[in-house]
């Protein structure tokens, strides 16, 4: 009984300190994602304010690898709106993501394998930290997704004459 009254706590701790900023739909549907990885994303403070606010587009973003460190690109975060332009920032400049070493070993040997490519997921609160959820995905054929699209109709229609 004690045990999971610890569940039930950690998940409503969990819940309280988790908050979606912004989500890259489309990077599911273009790649077929293998691996899942949380990182740290460096910002400036006007870049934090602008995420808070729900200003970050992930949708066109890749990752790239540059003197040992992995860069996220081409990730617009758009200007807060109550700074001055002097104090602003440019909405797509590279950022530099935070890993261990050995995390960004592991992710270089997998992407240099033909056809693999790090993409952004989804960008998110925790706790106070803005972290960012990235993925290693090969490229999708466009047979593969149309076949994905007739996967989900089929399962739509099943569960709507399952309902009646």
């Amino acid at each position: 009984m004690a045990k999971n009254s610890n569940k039930v706590k950690e998940n409503t701790h969990k819940d309280k300190n988790f908050r979606r900023l912004a989500e890259n739909r489309y990077a599911r549907f273009q790649y077929e994602i293998s691996e899942t990885i949380e990182a740290g994303i460096e910002l400036l403070g006007t870049e934090v304010k602008s995420i808070r606010n729900g200003k970050a587009n992930l949708r066109d973003g890749y990752c790239t690898f540059r003197n040992g460190e992995i860069l996220l690109l081409n990730v617009h975060i758009s200007p807060h709106k109550n700074v001055g332009s002097f104090f602003n920032h440019d909405p797509l400049r590279n950022r530099k993501l935070l890993l261990h070493k050995k995390e960004i070993i592991k992710l270089q040997s997998n992407t240099d394998r033909k056809g693999m490519t790090i993409v952004p997921l989804s960008l998110y609160l925790k706790g106070s930290w803005i972290k960012l959820t990235i993925g290693i995905g090969k490229g999708k054929k466009l047979h593969d997704k149309r076949q994905v699209e007739k996967q989900k109709s089929i399962k739509k229609e099943i569960n709507s004459a399952l309902k009646r």
